[in-house]
């Protein structure tokens, strides 16, 4: 006997992606805004001057990867407990990737789901945390292992925020930049190659560009299976690095950037791309004076922390490796033996 549940049905979780100046937002329901002191203490009074609602909460949890974790996960849900907060409720991430992601995750789970929409503060959660409703938080075994695909309801992307944005944050937004270029777009590489993304109006064309590139995968593959994946890339390799430095060493973008040089040492071992277009890749990202180097103390852990990656599936692992200059592929058939050669590259000297 079977019983039939239909649930054939198409849902629209389309959202518009605003880059401008922010203008004045009302909700007409409880809003918590999320974010850390950090953030707050540079850029709360803008917000709150932007921002009214029915009830207005703020929630702050502490500053860094190493807190994206279940306890600012618990403390954000017991503020929204305490505050009563309903399924008609909106939460606010104002903040990083780091935030992005809690704030989406605890949204994708409240009372089964509530809305939420992005304000990101950084340049890395401008051109890439923000956008496609990944949501989620660290653990032991890695990064992101745990969470949610949970689209926002909207991203504002508001210059203003970068304004007193560290060097080294700025660096670790360029490498999301030049990721999304490799992958996917050459002639948005060559103008990286010879642009400075310190002149404010490239730098907000370059976020037009990865925003819409981002965009366009995200509608074509939202739940990661299949060419949203091409967006790991520098990912596999750049998620052990984190994981074994215990988020304290690299910021996610500099660990991403020595993921992308290891990825394209490999992408040369195998063919796929020339030292040449290897060493341009290079010379990008340590223009902003982003990490290209990683020594490797064991090369045999650092082989079998790949096997927690979220592309890896059982006995395989699954490479993200740029095909020259503006093109991917994804391959889970490296022979180990190519993988190991190469990591002894990075290994100690």
């Amino acid at each position: 006997m079977q019983v039939n549940i239909a649930l054939k049905q198409v849902i629209d979780n389309s959202y518009d992606i605003t880059i401008d100046t922010m203008q004045k937002l009302h909700f007409d329901t409880k809003v918590a805004i999320v974010t850390n002191p950090k953030v707050a203490g540079l850029h709360l009074a803008y917000l709150l001057s932007k921002i009214s609602a029915k009830e207005l909460y703020i929630i702050t949890v502490p500053d860094g990867e190493e807190y994206k974790n279940q306890a600012s996960v618990d403390l954000i849900m017991e503020s929204l407990f305490n505050h009563r907060f309903n399924r008609k409720s909106m939460l606010i991430a104002f903040g990083g990737g780091v935030i992005g992601d809690m704030c989406g995750y605890v949204s994708s789970i409240y009372q089964r789901g509530i809305d939420f929409i992005q304000i990101p503060t950084t340049l890395l959660s401008q051109v890439d945390a923000s956008v496609g409703g990944k949501t989620g938080m660290n653990n032991s075994y890695g990064k992101n292992l745990i969470g949610a695909f949970h689209q926002p309801r909207a991203v504002y992307i508001d210059p203003h925020f970068l304004s007193t944005l560290p060097a080294r944050e700025f660096g670790a937004g360029v490498a999301e930049i030049v990721k999304m270029a490799v992958t996917f777009n050459k002639d948005f590489f060559e103008l990286l190659e010879n642009a400075d993304l310190h002149d404010k109006s490239i730098l907000q064309e370059a976020i037009k560009q990865a925003v819409q590139t981002k965009a366009g995968v995200v509608a074509q593959d939202e739940k990661e299976r299949g060419l949203r994946a091409a967006l790991n890339y520098g990912h596999t390799f750049g998620h052990v690095i984190e994981n074994e430095t215990g988020y304290k060493t690299y910021l996610h973008g500099e660990a991403v950037a020595i993921g992308m040089v290891m990825a394209n040492t490999l992408a040369v071992a195998m063919d796929l791309m020339s030292e040449e277009e290897a060493e341009r890749i290079k010379s990008v990202l340590e223009k902003y004076n982003l990490p290209t180097h990683y020594e490797i103390k064991d090369i045999e852990s650092f082989y079998d922390a790949f096997f927690l990656d979220k592309k890896s599936l059982d006995a395989s692992i699954t490479f993200i490796l740029p095909v020259g200059l503006g093109d991917v592929t994804m391959l889970d058939n490296v022979p180990k033996e190519l993988v190991l050669s190469v990591l002894k590259g990075f290994g100690s000297v």
